[in-house]
């Protein structure tokens, strides 16, 4: 309080995990009319993680998630770049490829080691790296928590709530699956993936493109970063964007639902996507009027009259915001 009550204009805090018991002191000085203060307070975990904030600065607070650089952001025609390190500015601006992943194995055993255990997780370091690692080679699948409970010798409720602590730290990004009234069944769990795609790299032990064109997972790898930069272009928020799927291997990658509005998406590295039974399914199952197809080439043109195949390097040019 000393400290704080004298400044004026945006006073800015990070770490603030670090020291929960400000938010009471912050509500007293937001409560001040006449001081003119505005508080800016960083924190690396959701706020579901951060209790003290909800209940002390009720009506005095609002939230907003910060990615890493975006592609337009930083410049480039092709995305490459940004899709191999990621969106870490010490990563991204590296000097070198081992620099970048250097720094990257760095941050992801100080975060697990000094900062996981800091939100109530509280497992050894080791484990949590090998959950991690599994979850890399999970990396744009179906959630399967029984599977994952057995490979660590753990309940599968154990791994449940591991993968929530991550999800609320900005480490993984779960999609849950959209339902429609169908006679067929359809996927209940989520597909899960990496947020940063550098992450995944380093946990997959991928340090350039040349790696990464090489590796089983670049299909995978490829479709996080394009949901990432569909997401940030459309400015979806928490609970518009999912995923659809059946048994019968029907699927959707990306449904963005904001009132009656619907966006699709399919994701195809290659750069000369093609109309699949899966896509023609979707679009009579779900009722679609369009679907996306973000590719990795440098056109834009028409599959069918209800599917259009667009670059990931356009998303921002040819498939209008939300």
């Amino acid at each position: 309080m000393l400290a704080l009550s004298g400044l004026r204009g945006l006073i800015v805090s990070g770490e603030v995990h670090l020291l929960p018991d400000l938010f009471r002191t912050l509500r007293v000085l937001a409560d001040d009319p006449a001081a003119r203060r505005r508080f800016l307070v960083l924190c690396s975990a959701a706020p579901e993680l951060l209790r003290q904030g909800a209940e002390t600065l009720a009506e005095r607070i609002a939230y907003h998630e910060l990615s890493g650089f975006r592609p337009d952001e930083v410049g480039l025609p092709q995305p490459s770049k940004r899709w191999v390190r990621g969106g870490f500015p010490r990563s991204f601006l590296a000097s070198s490829d081992i620099a970048s992943d250097e720094w990257r194995e760095q941050f992801i055993r100080t975060f697990i080691e000094r900062d996981i255990p800091l939100f109530g997780l509280r497992i050894p370091a080791p484990a949590l790296r090998r959950f991690r690692t599994l979850i890399a080679h999970y990396h744009a699948q179906t959630w399967n928590s029984a599977e994952l409970a057995r490979a660590l010798g753990v309940t599968h409720t154990t791994v449940q709530r591991y993968l929530d602590v991550l999800t609320e730290t900005f480490m993984v990004r779960q999609l849950p699956p959209w339902h429609e009234n169908l006679s067929k069944r359809q996927l209940r769990a989520p597909k899960v993936y990496l947020r940063d795609t550098e992450l995944l790299h380093t946990l997959l032990g991928v340090r350039n493109l040349r790696d990464l064109q090489a590796h089983p997972k670049v299909g995978a790898s490829w479709e996080g970063f394009a949901i990432d930069v569909d997401l940030d272009h459309l400015g979806a928020r928490s609970g518009e964007a999912y995923f659809w799927g059946t048994h019968a291997s029907a699927e959707l990658d990306l449904l963005i639902v904001r009132g009656s509005t619907r966006v699709r998406f399919e994701f195809k590295r290659t750069s000369s996507p093609s109309v699949t039974p899966s896509m023609r399914s979707a679009l009579s199952d779900l009722r679609l009027q369009r679907i996306y197809v973000v590719h990795g080439g440098a056109e834009t043109f028409p599959l069918t009259e209800k599917i259009l195949a667009v670059p990931l390097s356009r998303i921002a040019q040819d498939v209008p915001p939300l």
